[in-house]
């Protein structure tokens, strides 16, 4: 389980791309996060910290790299195939190959919310990893009062396992619950 497969991963959707990440797209995801880092640092603040420039976006990729390698991370590009812009972000992490399950998180660029991307990009690597890759489980945490990532969330099948207290200090330090979404291989 896990194999290369999962390197390999390359579909095409509505003038639309989704492939993992490599070095030279370190640029372009430093723009997106940029854009986007005041609605992604209470919820993405490991990223958000890790990117605060095109030096630390360069370190954060190769570490990016490192673990997809290792098999403990992988980081999904959406791509806009007309402007080679990177759109979206989704990552499988907490991978635990003796069960298997994985944590699955997304990010959208402000300008392509609402239109449907997330669902279908969402949809597609889930069946990847649940048919190609072998997962049996994959799960994502969220704040209650993201109602965005809960439609998402329930969009793609996830159902709600439960709110777990006081689980995850956002930027500010403040800690928060959050609702715990689970998804099985059907």
């Amino acid at each position: 389980m896990g194999g290369l497969s999962c390197l390999f991963l390359n579909m095409q959707f509505n003038n639309h791309s989704i492939r993992l990440i490599t070095r030279e797209d370190t640029e372009k995801l430093f723009n997106l996060i940029d854009r986007n880092r005041s609605r992604l640092e209470d919820f993405f603040a490991g990223t958000v910290s890790k990117t605060k420039t095109l030096a630390d976006t360069k370190d954060f990729v190769a570490d990016v790299l490192q673990r997809i390698a290792e098999k403990k991370y992988y980081a999904y590009l959406i791509i806009n195939d007309e402007s080679n812009d990177i759109v979206g972000y989704i990552d499988v992490k907490n991978i635990d190959w003796s069960i298997p399950k994985a944590e699955f998180g997304c990010y959208f660029d402000i300008e392509h919310c609402g239109k449907g991307l997330a669902t279908v990009a969402m949809n597609k690597v889930i069946a990847h990893l649940f048919n190609e890759e072998g997962f049996l489980k994959l799960f994502l945490r969220t704040h209650k009062k993201n109602v965005a990532a809960r439609k998402l969330a329930e969009k793609c099948g996830f159902e709600v396992e439960g709110v777990i207290r006081k689980d995850y200090k956002k930027t500010n330090g403040e800690v928060v619950d959050l609702v715990y979404y689970g998804l099985v291989k059907p």
